[in-house]
């Protein structure tokens, strides 16, 4: 194309490079590697999300700053990027959970829950005037076959994994779970692995109150929270 240069391609979400690239949805995935690294794992026994909250100043209130976000009463999510912008879709996830309880008088399957935020996400890339999401969630949850865990990507692909990563070391964190996980550990040992994972590849030292794990049990389905005294447990030096 005459007198078009590649800066052109990135000032509209709408227009693909040459090469098929959308630059937009490919700096809001730079957006989500700058965010701090949040963990998902799942095996026979349940499922868990561990994240980390990357508190830059003394004076931040810990407490303050959200990293996973309950769905449901058996689905819960995490994100690494812009968190407003989860904010946003934990909202919606939120009613489309309570609509599908409403409408169908069971609840809904992580899966669906994760798919229909996905729908949103790649609408959010089609559009003049509009930009995508700069933000990566880890959806997970019990759902009629057991544990699933899925990640939503600002693209609006859907992935299902047994265990992921998103953030600013997702390929060291990735790799490292890929030597130490397996389907079949208690849920227990995933949570202490992927906490390990966070300790070894994170910039900055790991402080029990700046951590978030939420589990739930294939058994009773309901995520719970660890406390900070279970999470100085976890993080003892040879756990």
């Amino acid at each position: 194309m005459y007198g078009v240069t590649p800066q052109a391609y990135d000032r509209t979400i709408t227009i693909f490079s040459p090469d098929g690239r959308l630059f937009q949805v490919e700096y809001a995935k730079e957006a989500v590697k700058r965010g701090a690294t949040a963990i998902g794992v799942s095996c026979n026994e349940g499922v868990a999300l561990i994240a980390y909250k990357s508190a830059h100043s003394n004076l931040i209130v810990s407490e303050s700053l959200k990293k996973t976000f309950e769905i449901d009463d058996h689905i819960s999510a995490t994100a690494s990027g812009l968190i407003a912008d989860a904010r946003k879709l934990i909202e919606i996830a939120r009613n489309n959970a309570q609509r599908h309880k409403m409408t169908y008088n069971e609840p809904a399957s992580p899966e669906s829950i994760a798919r229909g935020v996905c729908d949103i996400m790649q609408l959010y890339t089609q559009y003049g005037g509009i930009r995508p999401f700069g933000v990566s969630l880890l959806i997970a949850g019990i759902g009629p076959n057991g544990p699933e865990l899925f990640e939503a990507e600002p693209s609006g692909a859907m992935t299902g994994y047994y265990a992921d990563s998103v953030g600013n070391a997702k390929k060291e964190v990735d790799d490292y779970l890929e030597t130490k996980y397996s389907s079949d550990m208690p849920l227990e040992e995933a949570i202490r692995i992927s906490v390990s994972a966070l300790k070894k590849f994170s910039e900055t030292k790991i402080l029990p109150s700046n951590m978030e794990i939420t589990y739930a049990y294939t058994k009773d389905k309901k995520f719970k929270y660890l406390g900070e005294k279970e999470i100085i447990k976890i993080l003892k030096p040879g756990k």
